[in-house]
């Protein structure tokens, strides 16, 4: 990964030695933008917690595991805001296909002041840890 950076490092294309401009992002159908779906997640009171975020399940009828994601001014400034949900969104973003809720959900991620000095793995980690507690996951299987 780049000094500074929250990219991983991606392989230069052999032929033009130069480093694929790929995205892969959140379409519009896949993130909660009205604030009364935010308010509606809240109000149902089912959340986990962890230390760089908080998540926040929402089932309603058109719930299809859309992403909603929240950074207060107490996470920073604008500039940090906007890194911390850069952040989760890529995080959720690659976790999204292995999610498998039981019942059609819409996903709120609150970020938290850590999650701006936390390594990669541990924001992964933790977001793949509130998604087993919250049932977006199955169980990982047991030890031998």
């Amino acid at each position: 990964m780049p000094s500074g950076s929250d990219r991983p490092v991606e392989p230069p294309c052999p032929e033009t030695r130069r480093t694929p401009c790929v995205r892969a992002t959140l379409g519009p159908r896949q993130r909660l933008r009205r604030s009364a779906d935010f308010r509606e997640a809240y109000d149902q009171d089912r959340r986990r917690h962890g230390k760089l975020m908080v998540l926040f399940l929402r089932t309603a009828p058109d719930a299809s595991l859309r992403l909603g994601v929240v950074a207060s001014k107490r996470v920073g400034n604008a500039v940090e805001r906007a890194r911390a949900k850069r952040r989760l969104r890529e995080a959720f973003r690659r976790l999204r296909g292995a999610l498998a809720p039981s019942e059609p959900v819409d996903v709120v991620l609150v970020a938290r002041r850590p999650l701006l000095a936390a390594p990669w793995t541990d924001v992964t980690g933790e977001l793949r840890r509130l998604a087993r507690r919250a049932g977006l996951l199955p169980p990982p299987p047991p030890a031998q």
